[in-house]
């Protein structure tokens, strides 16, 4: 039992080397020690509030990119609506161009037409004219003195120049 107790000398001088080095560590170690504690405690203070600040900040961008997204929701709608109104009116505007254009290939017509019309009858009377100077022209010539002899000779002349045109 002997190794169990110590002796009391040892003791005291066990007592005061431990005494030296605790007031060595009072003074020196224990204030660095503490002194970095708090350090580590500010430093993990100062990042928990700037974590709370990134949340915060993360929460403002993720509203501001729904708000963003909202918008943008709705300047497509906007757009999708101009855009419909603007071929609506383009397919109006080339309807009314094509009205336009079918009335006046029309009107064209109409007046090609209305101008070959005249045209013919022109024709037409030229040739009834032509036509009535030969036959008074023939009549002459021959001076038939009877009214009969001359209306006979009108029908063969007829017959004979125009077979269409029957007396």
């Amino acid at each position: 039992m002997d190794l169990f107790l110590p002796e009391s000398g040892l003791v005291i001088w066990m007592l005061i080397a431990f005494l030296i080095v605790f007031v060595i560590l009072a003074k020196a170690g224990w204030p660095m020690i503490m002194g970095a504690v708090e350090k580590r405690n500010a430093h993990i203070s100062e990042s928990l509030l700037a974590a709370d600040e990134a949340n915060k900040a993360l929460a403002g961008i993720e509203q501001k990119k729904q708000e963003t997204m909202a918008a943008a929701q709705a300047e497509q709608i906007r757009i999708m609506k101009e855009s419909q109104e603007l071929k609506a009116q383009v397919v109006e505007e080339a309807k009314q161009e094509a009205r336009k254009e079918a009335e006046k290939i029309v009107a064209d017509a109409r007046l090609k037409i209305e101008k070959e019309q005249a045209e013919a009858m022109a024709q037409i009377k030229n040739e009834v004219i032509a036509l009535s100077v030969d036959i008074a022209e023939k009549l002459l010539q021959r001076e038939l003195s009877d009214k009969p002899s001359q209306s006979t000779y009108i029908e063969q002349l007829l017959k004979n120049n125009h077979p269409q045109i029957q007396a």
